[in-house]
């Protein structure tokens, strides 16, 4: 069967899309292979009604409400390819098989690239954070710290000043000049220009960093802006446009989240900087209002039913 919309990624995005395309009667399949960007936090922050809930419930129950419209169907596989096929698209599987859709939404996520500062990543959603509006609540009035990983990390340090005292650890890299320090100093947040050996605490906690000169700094959470990478090489295959966002690269969308190529949509973290749950939510909304309208108002191609 050719489905009216095929939704590569089951996150906060893709199933925000598919219930919207599913509640205007329409078909859609969701490739997804459970692996949402936040599923190293144990809860989820700032989401409308959702505060504090677990991703992987929020992610669980969005999921069975989707399914419970007909015409839906979700399969737990890796989509490794699309071509185009009879005035649609058709996705082939990692497990086998292929799907087919008149139209396709891009949500399949990104992945942040960490430093490899020992003991980093295994912190990563819990003491190591990325969105202060996310996870700086938590740890209000607590010893901050951000780590540098490109000019936007002064900016990031004078933010998070307003949820505690904060040092800028430079882990090496040139001290900021002009603008960035005036604004740092105005925020009282401290320079530590050290490089950072590792990061230490128990039980996957951090109590400290062990800068490389020997000294050890007491801290309760570092924030950092990692760069990103897209999940899949799917939309570049296809010839969607790419621009270079200030973590990594995004897929190019108009206001209607459709990207360069026609009858394809992106929405959420792929398609979008700053990131955040509920922008990529609204976004996959966008997206599947958008793609139901096009259904209902574009000429119809030849050979599609």
């Amino acid at each position: 069967m050719k489905y009216d919309a095929v939704v590569i990624g089951g996150s906060y995005a893709g199933l925000s899309a598919a219930i919207h395309i599913a509640r205007a009667r329409r078909s859609v399949c969701v490739i997804d292979t459970a692996s949402p960007r936040n599923r190293f936090a144990s809860a989820s922050h700032g989401f409308f009604g959702q505060d504090g809930a677990a991703p992987a419930a929020m992610i669980g129950g969005a999921k069975a409400q989707v399914e419970a419209y007909p015409g839906v169907r979700t399969i737990a596989d890796a989509a490794t390819d699309v071509g185009g096929a009879d005035g649609g698209f058709e996705v082939a599987l990692a497990g086998g098989g292929r799907v087919a859709g008149r139209k396709l939404v891009l949500a399949f996520g990104i992945s942040d690239v960490l430093p490899e500062i020992p003991g980093l990543a295994e912190r990563w959603g819990e003491t190591v954070l990325h969105c202060p509006y996310c996870h700086g609540y938590e740890h209000g009035d607590g010893t901050l710290g951000v780590l540098w990983t490109a000019a936007l990390s002064a900016h990031q340090a004078a933010l998070i000043a307003d949820w505690g005292a904060t040092t800028l650890y430079l882990d090496g890299n040139a001290m900021p000049e002009g603008d960035a320090r005036t604004l740092l100093d105005r925020r009282g947040v401290t320079i530590e220009p050290a490089p950072i050996r590792s990061l230490q605490g128990e039980d996957g906690t951090l109590a400290s960093l062990l800068l490389d000169d020997g000294r050890v700094a007491e801290i309760d959470a570092l924030f950092l802006a990692p760069r990103s990478r897209l999940n899949s090489p799917i939309a570049e295959r296809l010839g969607c446009a790419l621009d270079e966002g200030p973590f990594g690269p995004i897929i190019r969308t108009d206001a209607a989240k459709l990207t360069s190529i026609a009858g394809v949509y992106a929405a959420g973290d792929i398609a979008r900087a700053p990131h955040n749950a509920s922008w990529a939510a609204a976004d996959g909304v966008t997206a599947g209002i958008s793609l139901h309208q096009s259904l209902v108002f574009e000429p119809p191609v030849t050979g599609q039913s």
